[in-house]
């Protein structure tokens, strides 16, 4: 039997015009929507990828004859999988392309970006020009205020959070974004107290493209349709389409995918992710003295030096850094010391 999907109602999609923070930090750029005190919404880019919106100049280098697909590739080398074709288009054919998907680090390979042709001029869109092409107003910041960008990063390099009887466990793979609902509690309160977080979650790790959730198993069909009910409530205003909930406790949702999410950063460029939150940290350290950095030899591919010569200007201190096998590959440090040793 066909599952049935739901989609929110128009009157329930986000407000626009809300106010989203933006740090434009060494390597990285972040966004934030706080609500709360707490970080409701978030979005990362590194600077060099190429966004959704953003309109590239590209060659066709491939397309299977009556397809209306192909490849095409930008002067810079990048491929990208571009839909709707117009019939005449051959290839070697040049063709702007509009960016729908930024492409994606999987494990072992690249997932290359997708894009339609369109007549719009060239322009390379940064997360702010993103941003302000949705509507919202944005307002640039130093950093962030307090530690919600340290709460949601130690979730994402978790792939966990917690909640009042459970957890919700996060599992990226190149199809889809597995979700495991565990705990202690009898399965219908479980299933229950973990939609709250559940939706919090989708939205603040930039959860996109099919995200399956595993919750525990339901035999009445009152219990599924309270959870159905539940996650309609929770995840209205937030675009999407899901199923229902099956017998087996399983539901697919499929939402908008517009690049990577923090969860698939953390899966497939964890180094990468973890030297940029580095550098965020050692930028704010407070007081004279030179920073030192320590981190694991695994991050050391990471550490380009363009970042930490951009370290020093922030800063205005010099920087030394050092590899210790010791330590933690998640848990580089950064202090200030008095000396160069």
């Amino acid at each position: 039997m066909r599952a049935r999907c739901s989609k929110p109602p128009a009157s329930r999609l986000p407000d626009r015009g809300a106010e989203w923070l933006i740090e434009e930090g060494i390597g990285e750029h972040r966004a934030v929507l706080m609500e709360r005190g707490r970080i409701a919404e978030a979005r990362l880019v590194w600077p060099g990828q190429v966004l959704a919106g953003s309109v590239v100049e590209a060659r066709l280098i491939a397309r299977a004859a009556g397809s209306s697909r192909g490849t095409a590739r930008t002067a810079q080398g990048e491929e990208i999988l571009v839909t709707r074709l117009p019939r005449q288009a051959a290839e070697g054919a040049g063709l702007s392309v509009e960016i729908t998907r930024a492409a994606c680090e999987g494990p072992g390979r690249l997932k290359r970006a997708q894009g339609r042709p369109t007549d719009l001029p060239p322009r390379l869109l940064t997360l702010s020009e993103v941003l302000q092409s949705e509507g919202q107003v944005v307002t640039r910041l130093r950093r962030f205020p307090g530690q919600a960008w340290e709460e949601l990063m130690a979730e994402v390099l978790a792939g966990e959070v917690a909640f009042a009887g459970g957890t919700l466990l996060f599992s990226p793979t190149p199809a889809l974004t597995a979700i495991d609902v565990d705990g202690t509690i009898p399965p219908h309160p479980l299933a229950l107290a973990a939609v709250p977080p559940l939706a919090a979650s989708l939205r603040r790790f930039a959860i996109g493209g099919s995200a399956v959730i595993d919750f525990p198993t339901l035999a009445a069909k009152e219990d599924r349709r309270a959870l159905d009910a539940s996650l309609g409530v929770a995840l209205a205003g937030w675009p999407h389409e899901r199923t229902a909930v099956n017998g087996f406790g399983l539901v697919q949702i499929v939402a908008r995918m517009e690049g990577p999410s923090l969860l698939q950063r953390a899966a497939w460029q964890r180094p990468a992710l973890v030297w940029r939150q580095l550098l965020r940290r050692a930028e704010h350290l407070e007081g004279a003295g030179i920073i030192s950095l320590a981190i694991h030899p695994a991050l050391a591919a990471a550490a380009r030096p363009g970042h930490i010569a951009e370290l020093e200007r922030r800063s205005g201190k010099p920087v030394r850094l050092r590899h210790e096998p010791g330590l933690d590959p998640d848990a580089p440090h950064a202090q200030l010391t008095g000396d160069e040793r």
